[in-house]
């Protein structure tokens, strides 16, 4: 059997959901959304509201919003990024290039919240993730503080910022254990990098997903199981920003909405960021992530029944040094299996097998290659960013 060159396939296949606000040299690294007004609780004069029980739900639900905001806003934070200055030449449209100058400019790009009154910010990994960048935080009363350090969980799309200030309002952290379809749910954030202090409603609309989230613009893709879905506006700059209950409490963090699509959010877990919050309080750091070294995209059924090739995670590429490398694995393989799990589109795909395993852990590989099957084993190492 020939072997067969997916390279060209998968750029017009794969469909990624975009993580939101990336911060790609100094700007927003995501599409922009038509901005619509937050009138869902609005009572209308001219509306023919019947009164009584009606009524006096929407007084209610539209007093639970307020009540809400106006407690948590205080200890929502929007992150601003600054990068260098550099000096760029791009193509005149009157003949030869001209000088421009990138950077240098603030700009703000995500939102946190306070989780502790000595200066602790939760945030999305990916809102902080620009080399040679700095950072400052802005709270709600228009004070800015430069971010001192900053702690990336590389499990999870969260990231840990410190900065020197004290008597900061935290918020109180929930639980997402016993979440249910159809709750109520607020988000509060800087929508578009613009709005500070957004505040915008819904419900939950899905629990346990599992989505591919990424950035179109910087190649970087990550694997996020078990994250809530809410039909509450997600927009540019309020990832990293909390997803709340009626009472208040922070039950998720934003981080990625649908590519393409309206009211379809997404957030992870508070309970999933508690468990790396407390390591990182305990220990100073996040907890190690197992790393195998490929890069690689997954193949459905669809696909390898028109290529005549198996299910699996295709290798697009092996990093140099990396456990991949030392197994065996080689461009074009595909991992049809991982500790005896096979990998599907729909089901166990490589990085979530891979993040049920911790670093050192030896497991073995089902590969196939040019119509061969193979038997290889990795020693998992530690992910270092």
């Amino acid at each position: 059997m020939s072997k067969p060159k997916f390279k060209g396939l998968f750029t017009g296949i794969i469909i990624a959901f975009v993580v939101l606000a990336s911060a790609l040299s100094g700007a927003l690294a995501d599409r922009l959304f038509v901005i619509k007004p937050l009138d869902y609780f609005v009572k209308r004069q001219d509306s023919n509201f019947r009164v009584g029980n009606f009524e006096q739900k929407v007084l209610t639900e539209e007093s639970v919003v307020t009540q809400v905001a106006e407690n948590v806003s205080p200890s929502v934070v929007t992150v601003s990024i600054q990068t260098p200055e550099r000096r760029v030449l791009e193509f005149s449209p009157f003949g030869g290039f001209r000088s421009r100058v990138e950077g240098g400019t603030p700009q703000d790009i995500g939102s946190g919240f306070i989780v502790s009154s000595d200066g602790l910010i939760v945030t999305n990994r990916h809102v902080v993730d620009s080399q040679g960048a700095s950072y400052k935080v802005i709270t709600s009363d228009e004070k800015e503080y430069e971010v001192k350090q900053i702690s990336k969980d590389p499990s999870n799309d969260i990231a840990v910022l410190k900065i020197d200030a004290g008597d900061l309002k935290p918020v109180e952290l929930g639980s997402s254990e016993n979440l249910k379809v159809g709750q109520f749910v607020i988000a509060i954030g800087t929508a578009l990098g613009e709005f500070r202090h957004t505040v915008t409603t819904g419900v939950i609309s899905g629990l346990g997903r599992g989505i591919t989230a990424g950035s179109a613009f910087e190649g970087y893709v990550e694997r996020l199981d078990d994250v809530i879905q809410t039909d509450a506006a997600i927009n540019p700059g309020n990832s990293g920003g909390p997803l709340l209950n009626s009472a208040g409490q922070v039950i998720g963090v934003n981080v990625a909405v649908a590519q393409g699509a309206e009211n379809i959010g997404f957030a992870i877990p508070i309970d999933i960021v508690k468990q790396g919050l407390n390591q990182f309080k305990s220990t100073g750091k996040f907890i190690s992530k197992p790393f195998l070294g490929v890069e690689y995209q997954m193949i459905g059924k669809r696909v390898a029944i028109l290529n005549d090739v198996p299910e699996g995670a295709y290798v697009l590429s092996v990093v140099a040094g990396s456990p991949a490398e030392s197994a065996g694995l080689q461009e074009e393989d595909i991992i049809t299996k991982m500790d005896d799990k096979r990998l599907t589109v729909d089901g166990d795909d490589l990085a979530k097998v891979i993040s049920e395993k911790r670093p050192g852990d030896k497991v073995p590989l089902e590969v196939w290659r040019n119509g061969e099957t193979l038997q290889l084993f990795a020693t998992l190492s530690e992910f270092n960013e």
